[in-house]
């Protein structure tokens, strides 16, 4: 059984994986003595421990996190999470897809405010050079 620093470890990772350093960056800037203990849950649990099984490629797990915060409607983890999905290999097509699928599900008042929010994100200059689905093949 791997040790908490282990976990913490393995979790930092990920996060900077799919998240990217200048996100956790500025988040770890941030931690304060108030949130300490939730960044270290979090990177333990959340990054250490859930999504560095291997029973979920990253693209699926990015999947499973959009169309659960478009339920939920935690647009802030929203946008952030659909930075992490291109960096987890979805296109904007496949995302696009996404979003359609959480309309049915979770109501098309989300998926409008969904499709919103990622039309921000993929405004931004980094999302420039990520492909749709017809110009990844």
């Amino acid at each position: 059984m791997p040790t908490d620093r282990e976990r913490h470890d393995q979790g930092m990772a990920v996060r900077r994986a799919v998240l990217g350093d200048a996100h956790v960056d500025r988040a770890r800037a941030a931690t304060t003595d108030l949130t300490a203990d939730w960044q270290d849950f979090i990177t333990r649990v959340a990054w250490g421990d859930v999504w560095s099984r291997p029973g979920l490629d990253r693209r699926s797990r990015s999947i499973a996190v959009l169309s659960s915060l478009i339920a939920h409607g935690h647009h802030e983890e929203l946008a952030m999470h659909l930075r992490a999905a291109i960096r987890n290999g979805l296109t904007i097509d496949e995302i696009r897809e996404v979003i359609l699928q959480s309309a049915v599900y979770s109501g098309v008042p989300a998926a409008n405010t969904a499709f919103r929010i990622a039309a921000t994100v993929f405004a931004e200059p980094e999302a420039a050079d990520v492909p749709a689905e017809e110009d990844a093949r």
